[in-house]
């Protein structure tokens, strides 16, 4: 059951890469390799969890995408992934707030 679980979520996380992709401004579209996507999936996540934001009983959450790319930059240069600019994670963010339905 377990592998089943894990399958759901990486096929989520393909659809989330796809969609992210088509919403990249042009010179960004190839930037990011699939690994660093699922890098700043999981980051995304862990800000989330870590910031309470998901645990929030108000209607209205202030998400600041900002802060989320430069905690996103902060975790891979700290983890070895790569050196990112926060201005260009803005638009990960962004379209994974999209595809989740929390941004237009």
């Amino acid at each position: 059951m377990q592998n089943d679980e894990f399958s759901i979520e990486d096929l989520d996380d393909e659809k989330t890469i796809a969609y992210i992709r088509e919403r990249l401004p042009q010179e960004l579209k190839e930037k990011f390799s699939d690994d660093e996507f699922y890098f700043f999936l999981d980051t995304i996540y862990d800000y989330y969890d870590k910031s309470g934001i998901l645990d929030s009983n108000d209607e209205y959450v202030d998400i600041d995408i900002d802060e989320i790319a430069k905690f996103i930059a902060k975790e891979a240069k700290k983890n070895n992934i790569g050196d990112f600019d926060p201005e260009e994670l803005y638009f990960v963010v962004e379209g994974e707030l999209a595809y989740n339905g929390i941004l237009d």
